[in-house]
């Protein structure tokens, strides 16, 4: 009797369910359900106004995703729900809310529905960059050790400088939350009734060490001595490690699903760190990107080495008996999103329909017949601020040597070129920090559906580039942890790596560099470093004296 497993991918836009056998592979059945409320970037439901940088969620859209999708793709399979043993769940992180100490989101509670500080925090609410800057001061000053474990340092998308933001701006909403908990924790609470912490959100986003623990009480207490005992009174300091088992499905959550109760349920992990498994990565040098509206770069190691300006290095933060290296880019699909809705003359649109087309694949098509070099334009891919390996969200986009003649396509083009840059850049700083990076792979929508985009890529870094094998990677990986929660006795599998051997794929298509764009390229990326160094190490913070002045001019 065939075996299944379920993994639940939640993205910044949507989450989605596969339904997976867990001998072959074989995809089954999948199922995407979009948030109704999106990303809440200017207003909340109510119509209050957001200030600048700020991105919240609601977190009954993450109930409607379980509502929605696991039924679904168990009436598509057909599949009996007593033959899945296991259910696997990833997310955006850093992504995390206040809740009361049952699990009850502060949302919820009819007197905090007009109260920002009450949702859901997404991974890219950089409003909180100010406390974030306060933190590293402190922690630099003090000397504290955590530092050398997160690139030296700490992200205004991390947990420590949201909740931070919560307490200094809305302490009513700091006292009444018993909990602080990522989204990926706080589901897996939904399905199982216990609350648990996972070790990779724990270590990438809130300065956790498997040596260490979490910083000590004294380092809060000199960031304000409201949050002295913050670890204890609003996180908790269990953490359990990737691949365990962090309950069963209650009766609440068989309802909701359609799911058996007993069902085993996986601890929660980061939507990026989740597809190392699902396109079969098991040892050190073999790079995975995972590109969509951001991106996300990992890496094995099997020694742990301090890199300067990633997001981090944890001990079996991503596959168990390895460093796991985290690095990434803040804005890669968001990028080319924001050209699209806000750059383009009407008759490319026009032109696009009478072609029956839409407008990323017009766009693509004007752009391949364009060469490297050929528009003169340089861009530094910053719109979101960077993440790797600056690590500085008040630094912001720039397009460098246009002219009359440019046209849309010309920067569209500048603008993918200016991603791969940046991941060249992460690259390099893995290979200097003695991390060196042998092998790449490509995972997430882009590389799916974008060639040309991947053509780039390959010619920018001068690596051949491999593609996962399921257009569901994310998904993917989480029903291979849920196998693995699920155990070889139940029909599972005992460890991650043998899961991901039989379950894990890529495609047969690689993406190959031609020398003679190579070589163009590496004159760009020269170009693109000084301007990154220049705008982004302090010899000109223009970008951030002009972000001052904008956000004057808005009080």
């Amino acid at each position: 009797m065939s075996k299944y497993a379920i993994g639940v991918d939640y993205g910044t836009l949507s989450g989605r369910a596969l339904l997976v056998d867990v001998r072959t592979g074989e995809e089954l059945a999948t199922s995407v359900y979009d948030y109704p409320h999106s990303v809440m970037d200017t207003a909340l439901p109510s119509g209050k106004a957001l200030k600048a940088d700020w991105a919240l969620q609601h977190p009954q859209d993450y109930i409607d995703v379980l509502k929605n999708t696991i039924p679904a793709v168990l009436k598509e399979s057909g599949v009996n729900p007593k033959d899945v043993v296991g259910v696997g769940v990833d997310f955006t992180a850093c992504t995390i809310l206040p809740a009361l100490k049952d699990g009850t989101p502060l949302c919820f509670l009819e007197k905090y529905k007009d109260e920002p500080h009450a949702y859901v925090k997404l991974w890219k609410h950089h409003a909180a960059q100010e406390y974030a800057t306060r933190l590293n001061e402190t922690a630099i000053k003090r000397g504290e050790e955590f530092l050398k474990y997160c690139g030296g340092k700490v992200s205004s998308e991390w947990a420590i400088p949201k909740v931070w933001q919560v307490l200094a701006e809305a302490p009513e909403i700091y006292k009444a939350a018993d909990r602080f908990i990522e989204a990926a924790d706080w589901i897996v609470w939904q399905l199982t009734g216990r609350e648990t912490r996972n070790a990779c959100c724990a270590g990438y986003k809130a300065l956790w060490n498997k040596k260490n623990g979490y910083p000590s009480d004294e380092f809060f207490k000199a960031l304000d001595p409201s949050l002295e005992h913050v670890i204890d009174e609003k996180f908790g300091r269990g953490v359990l490690p990737l691949g365990a088992k962090a309950g069963e499905i209650n009766e609440a959550a068989a309802s909701l699903t359609g799911l058996c109760v007993g069902t085993a349920v996986a601890v929660g992990v980061i939507d990026a760190h989740i597809f190392v498994p699902a396109v079969g990565i098991t040892r050190e040098g073999e790079m995975l990107a995972i590109m969509g509206t951001s991106t996300c770069h990992m890496m094995l190691g099997s020694t742990e080495r301090l890199v300067d300006g990633i997001c981090g290095v944890v001990a079996d933060g991503i596959m168990p008996g390895y460093y796991g290296y985290e690095a990434g880019q803040g804005c890669v699909g968001d990028h080319f999103s924001w050209f699209i809705e806000n750059c383009l003359p009407k008759d490319y649109y026009d032109a696009a329909k009478a072609e029956g087309i839409n407008i990323h694949k017009y766009l693509r098509k004007k752009c391949e017949s364009k060469k490297p070099g050929e528009s003169g334009l340089v861009a530094l891919d910053w719109w979101n601020g960077n993440r790797s390996v600056l690590v500085d969200a008040d630094l912001t986009g720039m397009l460098l040597g246009m002219t009359l003649r440019t046209k849309p396509e010309d920067i569209y083009r500048a603008l993918i070129e200016a991603t791969a840059y940046g991941t060249r850049m992460i690259i390099e700083t893995f290979n200097e920090a003695g991390v060196p990076v042998t092998s790449f792979f490509a995972a997430g929508g882009i590389s799916q559906k974008d060639p040309m985009m991947m053509q780039i890529y390959a010619d920018v870094i001068r690596m051949p580039i491999k593609i996962a094998g399921s257009e569901q990677a994310g998904a993917l990986g989480s029903a291979i942890f849920g196998a693995v929660a699920a155990g070889g006795a139940k029909g599972g599998y005992n460890d991650v790596f043998a899961a991901a051997k039989a379950m894990g794929k890529v495609k047969d298509t690689v993406y190959y560099p031609n020398e003679e764009n190579a070589a163009v390229y590496d004159k760009l990326f020269a170009e693109y470093k000084i301007l990154h160094d220049y705008f982004g190490r302090g010899a000109n913070d223009v970008m951030k004296r002009l972000k001052k002045l904008s956000a004057a001019s808005g009080e």
